[in-house]
């Protein structure tokens, strides 16, 4: 059991200690409150055409989310009914989760370190940010996270991460990720 009075995440410390000052020197930044960091860590998951025929694969795509997350994660619902996708108003589709403090940097450590490097013909992320300073992936199969058991897994999820920052441009953020060994392939 970990004391959570005394842990720090290992790449919390490594921001603080590495990139911070690696930045203010890249980015020449006057003030510490003008480095990008991390904000948010949102992870979604669509369940789609799957959930509207059986309502228990909405429920296992939660479970899973919150099994990777370490946190539980919220049903996302229908807002409103589409009767050509046979979606009724209040439907479950998907979950979604946020992370903040210490768990963002766990996952982020998992994510970089443990599960990317076990998809399958995995060459590295395209670079894809928002235009203020946000990053998008998705990871087609949510198996490659180790807290998934395969044995017991009914279907496999694609993930949506969205990695929030609070750099100014999409260069600072780009900067920011590859400071965490974020693999760009461009």
């Amino acid at each position: 059991m970990l004391d959570t009075a005394t842990y720090t995440p290992r790449l919390k410390s490594f921001y603080r200690e590495t990139i911070k000052p690696a930045l203010k020197e890249e980015f020449a930044y006057k003030n510490d409150m003008q480095i990008p960091r991390l904000d948010k860590i949102v992870l979604n998951i669509g369940c789609g055409s799957e959930s509207v025929r059986d309502s228990k694969k909405a429920k296992s795509a939660v479970d899973d989310l919150s099994t990777i997350a370490g946190q539980q994660a919220v049903p996302t619902i229908a807002k409103k009914s589409i009767a050509g996708f046979r979606v009724r108003e209040g439907m479950t589709l998907g979950a979604k989760v946020t992370l903040r403090g210490d768990r963002m940097y766990d996952f982020l450590d998992r994510l970089i370190t443990v599960a990317m490097p076990r998809i399958r013909d995995f060459r590295g992320v395209k670079p894809a940010f928002d235009g203020r300073g946000n990053f998008a992936m998705g990871i087609k199969e949510h198996i490659v996270f180790p807290e998934i058991n395969f044995d017991k897994v009914d279907e496999v999820w694609g993930i949506d991460v969205i990695i929030v920052t609070n750099a100014a441009s999409d260069a600072e953020a780009k900067a920011l990720l590859k400071h965490f060994n974020m693999p760009f392939n461009a």
